[in-house]
């Protein structure tokens, strides 16, 4: 709640979310953020995790308070928004969360994530393919979509499948939500070393 409390002071000076009402708020954000997490509590145990195209952080913020043992790097490439999500992680003290302003296809890691997230961020092809060296050959990829298009699930980039794809219930919200797994069939390749 003060997450929200905090999200929705910001909002008013620099237009984070068009949701306004603190009750769809709670419906629309964190617990639609939050829906994902028993069917993918099994990844996110110590799990290094990668939320992008967070915007105002979520479902990264929220996961990070609710799995304390996960380490959420959160990633946008908008700076008011970057900008929100360092100063929520500072005042709530989340220590488990880090944000950074970058393109997704630009980030740079030395250690690839267990779990790569995004929200309402791109088609399913496209976020694998801007996100594809994020994760290593056992990561996972997890979209967050409304309603399912068989054809855009049929359409990964090479080397990618998708693996489940569940729907959850968000309490209060009568729309329709799905979390869609992404899964690696083609190992990394890797440079040679001389």
């Amino acid at each position: 709640m003060a997450y929200l409390q905090e999200l929705q002071r910001w909002n008013k000076a620099y237009n984070l979310t068009a949701v306004r009402d603190p009750g769809e708020m709670v419906t629309r954000h964190i617990l639609d953020s939050l829906a994902v997490l028993p069917a993918a509590s099994e990844w996110l145990k110590g799990a290094r995790v990668c939320d992008v195209g967070a915007g105002a952080g979520l479902p990264g913020i929220p996961w990070a308070l609710a799995c304390p043992d996960a380490h959420v790097t959160l990633i946008d490439s908008i700076g008011k928004k970057v900008r929100f999500m360092r100063h929520a992680i500072r005042t709530l003290g989340v220590g488990n969360a880090e944000a950074h302003q970058v393109r997704a296809e630009s980030f740079e890691v030395e250690c690839v994530f267990d779990v790569v997230v995004c929200r309402a961020f791109a088609s399913l092809h496209d976020f694998v393919e801007m996100t594809a060296h994020l994760a290593g050959d056992h990561g996972r990829w997890l979209a967050m979509k409304g309603k399912l298009v068989d054809s855009e699930l049929a359409q990964l980039p090479e080397g990618f499948q998708v693996s489940r794809a569940d729907a959850l219930h968000v309490p209060g919200l009568r729309e329709d939500r799905h979390l869609v797994v992404i899964e690696r069939v083609a190992p990394v390749a890797r440079a040679e070393s001389a």
